[in-house]
């Protein structure tokens, strides 16, 4: 009875299941059906529980569910959750206050439910207002102090318009009164500053008041203070100003901001300058002001951290917006990015603007409106739904002030959390009251939401030993649970006898319990191992081995359903291969197979008729080369008795009668016009063929005229001429041979015009066989040599033919399988074009490479339409071939034609009928060429013309997989059908000998382009392994149209690979353009090539055994183009919108320009711009705004006229249909209804409707579409990856409505395409459809590099895997200290990186002299990728003197921290840092090296780790120092860090001398006279020459000035606190001795580098503004890079140059001048040069003799080319700069005499093209002119670009230059008009410097007085030796 019962209950749970046709989603309710009542309802919403007795189904399940299974819906137990709104007050648009509504509710929700909450809100017009200003009282900051002062007005006047109910405060911060941050001697402790207030952290001046009167005297009372370190305390002041709501005074209704006022950069938690001041404790975020409003616990507590600060300003409802100066603007801007809502503003240096700051933060705050759940429990998900039920991002609210705003709140219950049900969370963690608030709002929806877990009354009622148990169990809520001892669903199975008998479970034909599937419980009970793959009673049936087809199970249109398959609606079949309805078997007349077949199985099975038919029956008259070549033997057999089937059974086989007529249709009224010659009387005769009217008669209507066409009969007047013919004949070979048997010599001559004696020239193959080696194939075809001997005049067409694998016999199994004719495979077609090739048609995106490709496509396309199944050509190249004769500069187009195979010879004879006519359709080629091949034959021609004697043939070898180890091909001369010639040597055999090789070489691709700034070209090198082991291949480069050691360094060597590795890198190095080079005129491309060869240990080469590298002056321009060729819109459209799509180098902008052709009721144009990153952008055109009716028409839109980034692509016009936006019949409405777009005419189909992709692993799609009515052959998938040209895609031919793409690339968009086909042609394509590939496993990261820092800590960093294959989420990084034989000696240490962008790893503490193998790998969505591995050993690496550089943007461990993942915090990525050495390292930002970091390394007392200490500067300054001690000797080295631009590599340079104190003055401009040097850059301070141009302001120039002080002290034990102190009494000192002693000499004002040969240089200056004499100079040098200082003192002050003779070539240097008096040495003036030259490639130091170099600045514009126009004018010209510093908005141009008189004039050029001239006339002749040019950028102006040049009068035109270009460097600023001080940036931003250069700051004054203000101070000590202590200080005033 139990079996019988289990066997009902599965049976009716298979019904529900096919009642229920599968579930979209797991049913977690089914999942739950062995658990309790409770459990059941617990598990989720909708799921309900069956209690009754006699239920045999599953008890769990949906409700739909247990009702199909039998339960009463009386009795079924479910759930119900609620919701009450407790609280719903209109919102009082009359109240000016922030309102919300509903103000209160509650709800319950049960597990994996939502509910959805309408919400309304209410901002005010001038809501109240708490405004709270905290500004940095810092000695920076008096000026802003001053200003606000002042502003009291003002200030009124704004808080007025942004309130009517408002309240002001005022609060002041510096920083903690201790050391490092404050000076703690008791006189600075009173005074810090001159007439300043003591130091304090934190203080609350005046508390939120309306009394704007109070809040101005109040300020008026306040004094600056002052502090030592740069960054200040804010931090501590912001978190008091929030959590001390009271003493602040914030109001409860009111809007609160909080203005935060500085210049600086912040402290934070833990960055260090805590440990030095011994506070450890964290801050505990609560209030401590006193009486005073100071905060006191300041020195007991460390700085919040930023996620403090952002938690409780968001719960005090606090809005930060930070006006701040240009110095920290980037600080607060990235800061800004972890606050819910905040705003920066950009201040002026005396905060002169800070009203105009407030009102735009404040009005950009109103208009961002965002959404929060403040205090929303863990099991809740909360979204924001715009009221159209859109998810809202951030800021996407709009809601007016005085308007009432709407969005919708969803709010979710999870169902599972960490795995776990949500109702086993923490009661805390599942129930709570949360607050629904737009940002800015105090008022919020509290919603008090709680999970619902309900539990089952039925299971308080327990059954004891109940009967429905056999007594063996309780019932509860209608299910037994057993005693123990018993089992089953009824409790009567015993464990002991009945469990453990597996025979019950053996099922009919099997021998295995539960097939061997399942688990056998008690009373044979089976549970299948995998529900989802196995089912029925025994587990005896698998879904997945139903029928399949096409490779589907069950046709993909039905399920698997106990071994049968369940067809969906309209299919049949054992696989549901079989629609039900007949549409596909539909003939062109709408009949069911046109009457000559049946409809079986959704196909036309056709009755035999002797003519070959179509699939629906109908006579297929493509596959016959026509309906009149198929028609015409049966209408002569028929009319007339001739022809090949004139006797009487061939003629009655005619599927038609034919009709003969008097006169014949027009050709435009009937299928088709023919007419043949009847071959029996030379005869012309015609006929017509049409489909017949009557749908009943299904043969062909034919009607013949009934007269033919004959020509006359009479000939005899053609006698007479051809018996004069005959003799002139005989007498010209009787003279023949009597001039032969004279004259051997001429013999060959004669006979070769002789039919009979044509053998007197021959043609034929050079060699016998040839023997090649597979392995060393570099090509795929074989270019043999084919000969003529003989008199070489005329011309000769040879035609051959080769065929693979000759070497099979006919019984040999390979041979024996006979290929399917109507497989479709490609064809290689070449073909001779008549037009010489040209160096453009090498490249495949050129424009003339382009356009010849569509006009080969176009007219290849319209020949070869003739081939039934033949689609459009692809992949079309151009080449030329050597040792063609004549003809080989024309140009040889190679393409691929896919057709079915049985074409081959309608392909061939149609190819050779259009190569002897000399056309293609309209494309010109030459006759007597052109090859046409498959993968087994080919056949072509080649051409001998006048004078060749060989001609090579380019035979295709068939190289295969499948190859035999060792095959054979023919080559065969066919015949001679053009041309005398006989044929000597016909035959030529190849011989390919197939290795089997361990290891396959092969370059990834076959051509790289590479710019030549990336200075780089990095190639590489695959191996593929099939057998592991060592192999080398041979590499080397080879020059095309770029030279070695010009373009390139071309190189040459051996790869080794190793066990295990599969790819190398080549690095070319490649070289800048000589100064020569930028004169010339020829663009040409330059290419070089690199060739693999030489493979051993068993590799050979493989796909791409060489590849072109491109060498380009500038990255690859973007590629813009139409998305779609064709686009349809309807006149009911209000819109077309055309998409334009970039592909290539998107981070820059680009513009292109649009307009429309052909329309008929307008003309539109406009530009396209792309901003950075932007791949797409949308024409959109309204077709409403223009006059007149809008009716169905087509134009075309066209891109024309792209940036100078950018290129147009293949789809250059796109063009529009516009259709009726009602459908003209109700056939075709009713078509389009259904998807299907307008039929072709002419029965052409329709594109398939429904088309849909879906991905179904990293490399597969798989495609679905619904079949298309006409009866299609088949259909043609075409699929492409997105951006590629759609001319590239692949295609593939499929016979059902699906398709499977495979062998994709991973995590990759692919667009595809789907047309019909039938005997017509191919339909209409459907439109694009997207699909994107899942994601794989990612690659292995790419090479490890190392930084060693020193023995025990070192720098790692790798490249990103070439095979992402998704998006990288995070690395893992191992490293292991391992022994000489590679085996662990100490526990392995992991570090995982979350932030995919920071590819670096600095560690710390590693053992000295230790081993390490360091392994890193990658992680995306999917799972971890393969290791990188690689191991050093630190000790031999060579150690680096200067400090540790902690570089930023990159983690930071200890080597000694834990065995699992070292931790390390991820703050902010950009303004965090935590001490380098610390245990709890953090990440740096990513622009550090611009923002300017101090970072000072510290060895601690006793410690034996090192301490990285970090602190904010100026942008402009970067220090750092090292203190290392052992014992009782300190050695020190200072350095300073001087910076680059984002992202270069620092520089190390040392600075030595006394104790020295850099202020700055103004100083005075002094004339200078140029020197005729060969080649100069000349560096100074900007001229002030130039006249006020518009749009730009003047330029003012200004120097710096320095005074030194030294003191020496003896040797003696020092505290370091005590060195402060006294450094800073020696600051003062030193301070007030400046200022009483004049006479420190300025800056050099002009720097002049001269080139004197390619190591020798002339560095000359300027002197120097001095009030006393000057003594000497000094000048200092150093390579860029790093190195030793070099000095040359200058004792004689008339001198102002000196030669330096020891330069490297090519390497760049710095050098520093500067000048002394008596009162000390000044300020330096410096600059970084460069001399370029040629140098020996086997020593690069070593410059070639005689060879040209040159200085050289990228910045600058271009070398200037003088043209002399007339006497007076020349025409200057010049190009563009490589690297600019910013985009170049135009260019400034002077002129002047060289020597003094006339005018200096200036001329302003607009635009950034490539070379720009300009005309410059009124000159004078014999007058030595210096012209300057200058490009004027969005960042300024660049340095100049000089030349001097004399029009001479001997011819008026002569030209003749004192010397080369000089380029001139400037420091170049804005001076706004009414503050005059300013910060100049010397070339920082030149991305030429790779290594950087310093940043100096000048500060400019008119009033002549020297400010006393020290905004950034460094104390900088050094122990030499342990005897001597030197001091050195170092500030910018």
């Amino acid at each position: 009875m139990g079996r019988w019962t289990l066997h009902l209950s599965v049976g009716i749970g298979l019904l529900a299941v096919l009642l229920a046709c599968c579930y979209a989603e797991v049913n977690y309710c089914f999942a739950s059906r062995a658990g309790t009542c409770s459990e059941c309802l617990q598990s989720g919403k909708d799921c309900a529980y069956c209690p009754e007795e006699t239920f045999n189904g599953p008890r769990c399940d949906l409700y739909s569910n247990i009702l199909a299974h039998g339960c009463r819906a009386a009795a079924i137990i479910t759930a119900q959750s609620n919701m009450i709104i407790e609280k719903k007050q209109q919102i009082n648009m009359r109240l000016q206050q922030s309102q919300v509504s509903p103000q209160r509710m509650s709800m319950t929700l049960l597990p994996g439910e939502e509910k959805l909450v309408d919400v309304e809100v209410f901002a005010p017009t001038k809501g109240p207002l708490d405004l709270y200003i905290l500004m940095d009282f810092s000695n920076s900051m008096a000026d802003d102090l001053d200003n606000l002062k002042r502003m009291g007005k003002e200030l009124a006047v704004l808080v007025e318009k942004l309130s009517n109910d408002y309240t002001i405060g005022f609060g002041k911060f510096v920083d903690k009164v201790i050391e490092p941050q404050t000076d703690m001697r008791p006189s600075k402790l009173r005074e810090p500053w001159p007439n300043s207030d003591p130091p304090f952290s934190f203080q609350n001046v005046i508390k939120l008041t309306n009394d704007l009167n109070f809040f101005t005297s109040e300020l008026q009372k306040e004094m600056i203070s002052g502090n030592l370190d740069a960054p200040e305390g804010g931090f501590d002041a912001i978190l008091q100003a929030a959590v001390c709501k009271d003493k602040i005074g914030w109001r409860t209704q009111s809007t609160h901001l909080l203005v935060f006022s500085t210049e600086s950069a912040f402290h934070y938690e833990a960055d260090g300058v805590n440990v030095l001041s011994g506070i450890l404790s964290r801050n505990d975020e609560k209030c401590h002001l006193d009486g005073a409003g100071k905060y006191t616990e300041d020195i007991n507590q460390d700085y919040p951290s930023i996620p403090t600060l952002v938690r409780l300003l968001g719960k005090h409802n606090i809005i930060p917006i930070f006006a701040v100066t240009n110095h920290s603007y980037t600080y607060y801007k990235k800061l800004q990015k972890y606050f819910p809502i905040a705003e920066v503003g950009l201040l002026q240096e005396d905060s002169s603007n800070i009203l105009q700051v407030l009102e735009t933060a404040f009005e950009n705050i109103r208009s961002k409106m965002s959404i929060r759940a403040e205090d929303k429990p863990k099991a809740f998900e909360a979204q924001f739904l715009s009221t159209s039920g859109n998810v809202a991002q951030y800021g996407d609210f709009d809601f007016k002030p005085g308007a009432i705003g709407k969005f919708k709140m969803l709010l979710k219950a999870q169902r599972k959390f960490d795995e776990s049900p949500v109702c086993q969370m923490d009661p805390n963690e599942k129930e709570g009251t949360m607050r629904v608030k737009p940002t800015t709002f105090n008022a919020a929806v509290n919603v008090k939401a709680s999970v619902l877990c309900p539990t089952c009354d039925c299971e308080k009622t327990v059954v004891t030993k109940a009967a429905r148990c056999h007594g063996n169990g309780d019932l509860v809520c209608g299910k037994c649970h057993c005693y123990e001892g018993w089992l089953s669903t009824f409790c009567n199975c015993s464990a002991t006898t009945s469990a453990l008998v597996t025979s019950q479970c053996i099922g009919p034909g099997t021998t295995e319990p539960c097939s061997g599937r399942g688990d056998c419980l008690e009373c044979g009970t089976c549970v299948c191992y995998n529900p989802d793959q196995f089912e029925g009673d025994y587990c005896q049936y698998d879904k997945t081995q139903c029928q399949r087809y096409g490779g589907f199970l069950c046709n993909d249109r039905g399920s698997c359903v106990m071994g049968r398959c369940a067809c969906t609606q309209g299919w049949e079949g054992n696989a549901c291969e079989c629609p039900k309805s007949n549409q596909t078997c539909l003939d062109s007349k709408g009949g069911v197979c046109n009457g000559r077949g049946k409809c079986v199985c959704g196909r036309c099975e056709c009755l035999n008729s002797g003519i070959e038919m179509a699939a629906t029956c109908e006579p297929n008259f493509q596959a016959q080369l026509g309906v009149c070549e198929s028609s015409r033997s049966c209408v002569q057999c028929q009319a007339w008795k001739t022809g090949e089937k004139k006797e009487k059974e061939e003629c009655d086989k005619c599927p038609f009668k034919i009709t003969l007529v008097d006169e014949l249709k027009e050709s435009d009224q009937v299928l088709d016009s023919c007419s043949f010659r009847d071959e029996d009387d030379d005869c012309t005769y015609y006929y017509t063929v049409d489909n017949p009217k009557d749908p009943a008669v299904n043969d062909l209507e034919v009607q013949v005229l009934e007269k033919k066409d004959c020509p006359p009969a009479s000939l005899l007047w053609l006698l007479p001429l051809l018996l004069f013919l005959l003799l002139l004949l005989a007498l010209l070979l009787l003279c023949c041979w009597k001039y032969c048997a004279c004259c051997k010599t001429c013999c060959q001559s004669c006979l070769a015009l002789l039919p009979c004696c044509r053998r007197g020239r021959m043609v034929g193959f050079k060699e016998d066989e040839y023997l090649l080696r597979q392995s060393l194939l570099t090509s795929d075809h074989l270019d043999t040599p084919m000969v003529r001997t003989g008199p070489p005049k005329g011309t000769d067409v040879v035609r051959w033919k080769v065929t693979d694998n000759v070497h099979r016999g006919p019984n040999h199994p390979q041979a024996l399988i006979k290929p399917n004719p109507k497989e479709t495979i490609q064809y290689p077609i070449s073909l001779r074009l008549n037009r010489l090739f040209s160096e453009n048609l090498s490249r495949p995106e050129s424009r003339d490479s382009e356009q010849l490709r569509k006009e080969v496509a176009d007219n290849l396309n319209e020949v070869y339409k003739q081939i039934p199944g033949a689609q459009k050509v692809q992949k079309t190249a151009f080449r030329m071939q050597r040792n063609a004769g004549k003809r080989q500069d024309y140009t040889i187009m190679d393409t691929v034609l896919s057709a079915p195979r049985g074409s081959y010879p309608d392909i061939v004879k149609l190819t050779e009928k259009n190569i002897q006519s000399g056309n293609f359709h309209n494309l010109k080629v030459v006759p007597g060429y052109y090859t046409v091949a498959t993968d087994r034959v080919a056949a072509g021609a080649i051409e001998f013309q006048e004078g060749v004697e060989s001609v090579d043939v380019h035979v295709p070898l068939f190289v295969k997989d499948e190859d035999d180890d060792k095959k054979q091909l023919q080559v065969e001369a066919v015949d001679v059908p053009l041309g005398i010639a006989g044929i000597a040597k016909r035959f030529v055999n190849i011989t390919i000998i197939k290795e089997h090789a361990s290891s396959v070489f092969s370059f990834l691709q076959p051509a790289y382009t590479y710019s030549r700034q990336d200075g780089l070209a990095n190639i590489p090198v695959s191996r593929e392994i099939i057998e592991d082991g060592r192999t080398q291949v041979t590499y080397s480069t080879r020059d095309l149209t770029s030279k070695d050691k010009k373009d390139y360094v071309g190189v040459e060597g051996d790869l080794t690979y190793g066990p295990g590795e599969t790819q190398k890198i080549v690095p070319v190095r490649l070289l800048e353009r000589g100064e020569k080079d930028g004169l010339l005129e020829d663009k040409q491309v330059k290419q070089f090539v690199m060739d693999l060869s030489n493979p051993r240990q068993g590799a050979k080469l493989g796909r791409y055994p060489r590849t072109t590298v491109t060498i380009t002056d500038q990255p690859e321009p973007s590629i813009m183009m139409f998305k779609k060729g064709t686009q349809n819109f309807t006149t009911s459209d209000p819109t077309y919108t055309i998409p334009v799509v970039r592909t290539r180098n998107q981070d820059s902008p680009a513009t292109v320009k649009w307009r429309t052709k052909k329309a008929q009721r307008f003309e539109l144009s406009g530009p396209l711009k792309f901003g950075p990153g932007e791949s797409e952008r949308n024409i959109v055109i309204d077709p409403k705004s223009h006059p007149g009716p809008i009716h169905p028409e087509t134009f075309q839109l066209e891109l024309f006229d792209p940036s100078s980034n950018a290129s147009i692509g293949e789809r250059k016009t796109t063009i529009i249909n516009v259709t009726d936006g009602v459908p003209r019949s109700p056939e075709i409405a009713a078509m389009q209804q259904m998807g299907y777009p307008k039929p072709k005419p002419s029965g052409y189909l329709a594109a398939p409707p429904n088309l849909k992709a879906k991905a179904t692993g990293p490399r597969n799609i798989r495609l679905n579409w619904d079949p298309v009515p006409g009866n299609p052959m088949g259909y043609k998938v075409k699929y492409w990856i997105y951006g590629d040209p759609e001319k590239d895609a692949q295609v593939i031919d499929v016979k059902t409505p699906q398709a499977e793409l495979t062998n994709l690339y991973p995590y990759c968009d692919y667009e595809t395409r789907v047309c019909a086909y039938n005997a017509m042609g191919d339909g209409y394509d459907t439109d694009v459809v997207s699909c994107q590939t899942l994601e794989d496993v990612p690659g292995e990261p790419g090479r490890l590099a190392f930084n060693v820092i020193s023995p025990t800590v070192t720098q790692v960093s790798w490249a990103e895997p070439a095979e992402t294959n998704g998006n990288i989420t995070a690395y893992e990084v191992i490293y292991t200290p391992i022994n000489d034989e590679l085996k662990p000696v100490g526990a392995p240490k992991k570090v995982k990186i979350d932030n995919p962008k920071k590819r670096m790893l600095l560690i710390e503490n590693l053992q000295s002299g230790q081993i390490y193998q360091y392994k890193v790998r990658a992680k995306n969505s999917v799972a971890w990728g393969p290791f990188r591995d690689a191991t050093i050993n630190l000790a031999s690496q060579p150690d680096r003197p200067l400090s540790i550089p902690i570089i930023p943007d990159i983690p930071i461990v200890d080597a000694e921290a834990g065995d699992e993942y070292d931790s390390f915090l991820m703050y902010s990525s950009e303004v965090l840092k935590s001490p380098g050495g610390s245990k709890t390292p953090s990440v740096s930002g990513d622009e550090f090296m611009m923002n300017g970091k101090w970072e000072q390394n510290f060895l601690f007392p006793g410690g034996s780790g090192t301490r990285n200490l970090s602190a904010s500067s100026s942008p402009m300054s970067t220090l750092s120092s090292n203190y290392r001690g052992a014992g009782g000797f300190t050695t020190d080295t200072t350095t300073t860090t001087y910076l680059s631009g984002p992202g270069s590599p620092r520089r190390l340079d040392m600075i030595g001398g006394g104790t020295e104190v850099i202020m700055r003055k103004r100083s005075e401009n002094r004339g200078y006279t140029e020197e005729n040097i060969r080649d100069s850059i000349v560096m100074g301070d900007a001229s002030n020459k130039f006249p006020d141009q518009g749009g730009y302001t003047g330029m003012q120039s200004s120097s710096q000035s320095q005074f030194g002080y030294s003191l020496s002290q003896g040797s003696r034990a020092r505290t370091p606190s005590s060195d402060v102190n006294e450094a800073l009494y020696n600051l003062d000192r030193v301070l007030q001795d400046a200022r009483l002693t004049p006479g420190v000499p300025d800056t050099p004002s002009r720097l002049v580098f001269s080139a004197l040969g390619p190591t020798a240089l002339k560095v000359s200056w300027q002197e120097p503004h001095c009030e006393k004499d000057i003594l000497g100079y000094c000048v200092l040098y150093q390579l860029l890079n790093g190195g030793e200082v070099k000095r040359i003192n200058v004792t004689n002050p008339a001198e102002n140059s000196v030669i330096i003779q020891d330069l490297l070539p090519n390497h760049s240097y710095l050098f520093k001048v500067k000048a002394q008096s008596q009162e000390g040495w000044g300020p330096e003036r410096e600059g970084v040069i460069t001399i370029e030259s040629a140098v020996d490639p086997k020593s690069p130091l070593s410059p070639m003799p005689g060879s040209p170099f040159t200085l050289s600045t990228p910045s600058a514009p271009g070398p200037l080319v003088f043209t002399a126009l007339s006497p007076d004018s020349l025409q200057l010209s010049w190009e563009k700069p490589r690297k600019p510093n910013g985009d170049i908005l135009g260019y400034v141009v002077t002129c002047e005499q060289l020597h003094g008189g006339g005018d200096v004039r200036s001329f302003q050029v607009n635009g950034d093209s490539a070379e720009t001239s300009l005309t410059v006339p009124n000159l004078t002749e014999n007058i030595p002119y210096k012209f300057k040019v200058q490009a004027r950028t969005t960042q300024g102006f660049g340095p100049e670009r000089e030349g001097i040049i004399t029009i001479e009068s001997q011819d008026g035109s002569a030209l003749s230059q004192y010397n080369n270009q000089s380029t001139v460097r400037r420091e170049v600023f804005h001076m706004p008009t009414e503050v005059r001080t300013n910060v100049s940036h010397t070339v920082l931003n030149d991305p030429f410097f790779s290594e950087g250069m310093m940043m100096t700051t000048q500060h400019t004054e008119t009033s002549g007085v020297l400010t006393r203000q020290i905004t950034k101070e460094v104390v900088q000590r050094s122990v030499v030796g342990g005897a001597t202590i030197t001091k050195k200080m170092y500030y910018d005033s």
